[in-house]
């Protein structure tokens, strides 16, 4: 849910906007003079969109993307087959000495 708030009753009331973000994962559009100026969201949104900022992040969901549209997929099933089975333990090496 989105509301717009006047910066000065924000500033008046934060602990309970803050909260109310919090406990409600709700978005607050703060205005000053009826022109919205800021936004406040609650840190795991706000995290999760500075992680959509990273460039890499970017590529790799344009290069999802194509290949979605190219038919490059799997069923979902095959998937989690394949995230769930059990893995093949390696062979234990020995550490090598030095010469």
């Amino acid at each position: 849910m989105v509301q717009t708030l006047p910066i000065t009753k924000a500033r008046i009331n934060l602990g309970a906007v803050v909260k109310r973000i919090h406990l409600n994962k709700e978005y607050v559009i703060l205005e000053k003079d009826g022109i919205p100026i800021a936004g406040i969201m609650d840190i795991d949104e706000f995290e999760d969109y500075l992680e959509l900022q990273d460039p890499k992040a970017q590529s790799d969901i344009k290069k999802s993307n194509e290949d979605i549209r190219a038919g490059r997929t799997r069923p979902a099933h095959d998937l989690m087959a394949e995230l769930t089975k059990p893995r093949a333990s390696k062979p234990k090496t020995t550490k090598r000495q030095k010469v």
